[in-house]
């Protein structure tokens, strides 16, 4: 995100109910990326969280210029640069034990790959709502950007590393809809 900031801790948030309470009747599950609006669904079903923003990832290059194309990168000796816009969540965490529990278990997604997957927080969605934190996929170097040039090769690399965060965030929710069940 352009406003990049470490992770910040926890801060007291009494109108946390009502802040969810409202994203949630705003949320139009039709307006988030088709692949992720599962996930979407599942993170604003969690008490302890609800999403701000999102985004699959999408890659833009000569040939294929949908600034929300959705397809995979093709095999091709042809493409050498891609503009990369970055999946990312964006979701307000609830200052409480199911909500510390689903922040550190965030926090581990970054294990996929550490050098292309951030957790972190956006200072502008901050100010807006506390508690708000950003898992990101993207090259490190970039961190600070929304959308990056990169290499086709690196492209790839950064699909790939997308697809498995996103499957992992999948897995992750089932977790926490287990919690929720049993607690």
């Amino acid at each position: 995100m352009e406003t990049f900031v470490t992770v910040k801790k926890f801060v007291p948030d009494p109108a946390y109910t009502d802040h969810r309470r409202k994203y949630q009747i705003s949320l139009n599950i039709e307006s988030i990326d088709t692949p992720i609006r599962k996930i979407i669904e599942c993170l604003n079903n969690l008490e302890s969280c609800f999403t701000l923003q999102s985004c699959f990832g999408h890659f833009i290059y000569e040939g294929q210029n949908d600034p929300y194309n959705l397809e995979p990168l093709p095999i091709s000796d042809t493409i050498t640069r891609v503009e990369y816009k970055i999946a990312y969540l964006c979701l307000c965490i609830e200052n409480s034990d199911l909500g510390r529990v689903l922040f550190e278990a965030l926090s581990k997604i970054t294990a996929i790959d550490p050098a292309n997957i951030q957790f972190c927080c956006a200072e502008w969605f901050w100010k807006r709502q506390v508690n708000t934190y950003v898992l990101q996929v993207e090259p490190d170097r970039f961190k600070h950007k929304d959308r990056v040039k990169l290499d086709y090769r690196e492209a790839l690399h950064i699909e790939k590393t997308r697809n498995k965060f996103f499957v992992q965030i999948e897995k992750l929710l089932q977790t926490q809809q287990g919690k929720y069940q049993s607690g």
